[in-house]
């Protein structure tokens, strides 16, 4: 289980509003640019969105997907993460085979090996939560498909620069987005 290349990561801060994550989507589409994972979340009050973007390319390829992002009326600001210097974190939900007290002790021995947890238990799977970078996840995923993988369910990856540098909109009466 194979996931997308770590260093194309792209932030982009848009206003929120309706119609604004169809536009982003949509203009990568248009431009034959592929998405290979993506989040979003709302900030800020509910003003603002952050999307994180892990876009399929070359350097120039990724060059042209910010250019492009600018190019939309509601985006305030658009960042390309470094690899190197860039917190990544994905969520996925794993439903797992398990039947018998040893196999169920074994998964949860597992779960803990890897910092997840069991949130969820019937009578023949369990459900592991792991937050992690992606490489992590795809490691615990091959430790647990013995078990028998019954669903997944992945976030994306979200993302932050390291250290002490960080962008924050600051909105203003007027409408005015600003970047302190």
């Amino acid at each position: 289980m194979s996931r997308q290349n770590q260093g194309n990561i792209v932030a982009v801060l848009v206003e929120n509003k309706p119609g604004v994550l169809f536009q982003i989507t949509n203009m990568l589409r248009r431009r034959d640019f592929n998405i290979e994972s993506i989040s979003a979340g709302a900030i800020d009050g509910g003003k603002l969105s952050r999307i994180t973007l892990v876009v399929e390319g070359d350097e120039r390829t990724v060059d042209l997907v910010v250019k492009n992002l600018y190019n939309l009326y509601d985006t305030i600001h658009v960042d390309r993460l470094n690899s190197e210097e860039a917190i990544r974190r994905e969520v996925a939900l794993i439903k797992i085979n398990v039947s018998g007290l040893k196999a169920r002790s074994e998964l949860k021995r597992q779960a803990r090996l890897f910092r997840a947890r069991i949130v969820d238990v019937s009578s023949d799977s369990m459900v592991a939560e792991i937050t992690s970078e992606p490489k992590r996840i795809d490691t615990f995923l091959k430790v647990v498909e013995k078990y028998g993988v019954k669903e997944i369910a992945r976030t994306g990856i979200t993302a932050l620069t390291r250290g002490s540098k960080s962008r924050r909109a600051r909105v203003k009466r007027a409408g005015k987005i600003k970047l302190k």
